[in-house]
């Protein structure tokens, strides 16, 4: 998905946000703040992004959205658990209406046998209660790897929780 999907798909959702009179909050690893800077890349962004919490290590993880050391042991943070956690987390903390979590090994480097340089766990939750958590192993360089992940965690938002 190229930069200008990117910011449609990022102003779509805002709209559909807007409309509810909802706000969104991320809880991001692997993209590093990538999600949250899409968008605010959005002008007016305020009236619906409440804050990203950028979780890269496993001690920001415990420390901002309380992800459990005993899931981080248990699972790695690259589990469906752990961006669970993130998610539900971030969303307690920015008392938003929905959080997005991603965590993943963007590689070059990180990969292993069960879990190979690409895996990214997503987690998108609601205030409400309905969740939807999936893994895809992705292709290409890191920055393909990043890129995809963040389209696909504002596709998860836009069509399973925002789109009528």
């Amino acid at each position: 998905m190229t930069d200008e999907q990117l910011k449609q798909l990022s102003a779509t959702t805002g709209q559909l946000l807007l409309q509810r009179r909802a706000t969104v909050t991320t809880a991001e690893s692997c993209t590093g703040g990538w999600i949250a800077k899409v968008f605010t890349d959005i002008a007016g962004s305020s009236a619906w992004f409440e804050r990203a919490f950028i979780t890269y290590s496993n001690d920001a993880k415990q420390q901002m959205v309380g992800v459990t050391e005993g899931s981080l042991q248990r699972w790695g943070a690259v589990s469906e658990q752990v961006v669970q956690e993130m998610a539900a987390g971030a969303l307690k903390e920015a008392k938003a209406d929905y959080a997005i979590a991603v965590s993943g090994i963007a590689g070059p480097d990180g990969g292993t046998a069960e879990k190979p340089v690409g895996t990214v766990w997503f987690a998108v939750v609601s205030s409400t209660g309905k969740q939807r958590t999936k893994s895809i192993v992705f292709q290409g360089d890191r920055e393909a790897v990043r890129r995809q992940t963040v389209a696909v965690a504002l596709q998860i938002l836009h069509d399973d929780f925002l789109k009528i």
